[in-house]
């Protein structure tokens, strides 16, 4: 792991209240904007005027582009010309394994600010709208303390496009369905109790869906407990931007990797992890990280029992068929049949992803990284 360091930190002897950690993956496009969407928020104002401070690390995994370094370019611009330049601290670095859940456990378990009391993760090709998200969010935490996630809205960059495709218009409605559900958990953007997080650890073959294993073990206090929505709370005006999928290709690969993603979120959370001691279960991140020292393809074994047992595709998690028509069952009226279409299209697609998935996994493989953007701008 090397650095690409803006020397901004400083001596103002302030203490960290919170980290931020931005995950970027050959992102040089767009991390710019990305920052300066970050900088604009009014949370290093607040920080400011408590004499608080932030600090701020952008985890470059496995970039074959310049992202570290533009990174790390912007904070330099960032220090000089801040209105609040005493707010924060700020690293980039360029870490050469590549992998969202590995950049995520050296955030959570190495490089965030062991007296930090929240910890925010952040996608690198996101565009935080609303200037007070990030400090609603932390708000939120402070006002409610039996909640351990604040979120926020995650927000289709064609949700304003005059002039909508069926494709498009059926994505829209698509995300409102799943909005539909309580304690939702976008990884893209949310902000974590330092002491929750660090008792969390993700498995290196968890694959895409760390944000569904989080949302598990968080809303059932390390399953411990029933599920309890209110441990995740949508924080009020609150949102970011994020370029959706528009073409039926991207769609795919997406909805395949999060297909890979549940699947093994469903062996660890409704199986392997019900069969340890309550002990184990309340150090959770001391448990896994030392199976996997000692076990290193411990999950992918689970995996392939998994499959041995589910012998169609489509059993792969349980209740995918019909879970898209139980959220439409939670709708009123009219709003029903105006999302219908949006179910069967999504049934169809989930059966096809479903299928590559199953045979992705059956193969023996479990990290699956497309990059597939959509054909639009950047949000």
């Amino acid at each position: 792991m090397t650095e690409a360091k803006a020397s901004t930190e400083t001596d103002s002897g302030r203490g960290v209240h919170l980290s931020i950690g931005i995950i970027a993956w050959n992102e040089e496009k767009n991390i710019r904007r990305a920052l300066e969407s970050l900088f604009a928020q009014s949370l290093f104002e607040a920080l400011d005027r408590r004499n608080l401070q932030c600090e701020i690390i952008c985890l470059a995994n496995g970039c074959t582009d310049r992202t570290a370094q533009i990174a790390g370019a912007i904070f330099q611009e960032q220090a000089a010309r801040h209105p609040f330049p005493q707010a924060f601290v700020c690293r980039s670095l360029d870490i050469r394994e590549r992998g969202k859940i590995n950049a995520w456990n050296l955030f959570v378990h190495s490089l965030s600010a062991p007296e930090a009391r929240c910890l925010i993760l952040m996608d690198a090709d996101i565009l935080i709208d609303n200037r007070d998200t990030l400090a609603n969010m932390v708000e939120t935490l402070e006002r409610n303390p039996a909640a351990c996630v604040a979120t926020d809205l995650p927000c289709k960059h064609i949700s304003t496009k005059q002039n909508k495709s069926l494709l498009e218009r059926l994505s829209l409605v698509a995300s409102q369905m799943t909005q539909v559900g309580e304690a939702q958990l976008c990884g893209q953007l949310y902000c974590i109790r330092s002491e929750v997080a660090r008792r969390i650890y993700l498995p290196k073959d968890l694959a895409a869906c760390e944000d569904g294993f989080i949302k598990a073990i968080v809303c059932t206090d390390f399953l411990t407990r029933q599920v309890i929505p209110g441990r995740i709370l949508l924080a009020q005006g609150a949102s970011h931007t994020f370029e959706a999928y528009t073409s039926i290709r991207a769609i795919l690969k997406n909805q395949k990797r999060q297909m890979i993603g549940q699947a093994i979120v469903h062996i660890l959370v409704d199986d392997y992890l019900k069969t340890l001691t309550l002990p184990e279960r309340l150090d959770l991140a001391r448990t896994l990280q030392e199976k996997e020292d000692t076990d290193p393809f411990w999950l992918k074994r689970l995996i392939s029992d998994h499959l041995r047992r589910t012998r169609f595709f489509w059993r792969l998690i349980p209740g995918l068929a019909g879970f898209r028509f139980k959220r439409l069952t939670r709708l009123h009226g009219v709003r029903k049949i105006i999302f219908l279409p949006a179910a069967v299209a999504g049934f169809f697609v989930s059966m096809v992803s479903c299928f590559m998935a199953h045979t992705f996994l059956k193969a023996g493989q479990t990290q699956y990284w497309p990059h597939a953007k959509s054909s639009g701008a950047n949000p």
